[in-house]
């Protein structure tokens, strides 16, 4: 004689909703956007933006070996 399983229903079905995320989840990307936004704010600490990319400067030197 076997014994009769209990099976619950699906989270779906019962009703309520459980989300639950760790706290860097949400900690992150609100890092990134006031990492950005100050950014933004102040473009003079984006030292990086005004130098000259180092693929352009490659291009420009590979420029001046071929026009030899």
């Amino acid at each position: 004689m076997s014994a009769p399983t209990y099976t619950r229903p699906p989270r779906s079905t019962r009703g309520g909703v459980d989300i639950r995320l760790p706290w860097w989840a949400l900690a992150l990307p609100v890092l990134a956007f006031v990492a950005l936004l100050l950014l933004i704010l102040n473009p003079a600490d984006a030292h990086a933006a005004a130098e000259q990319p180092a693929i352009s400067h490659l291009l420009e030197r590979l420029e001046q070996l071929t026009a030899r």
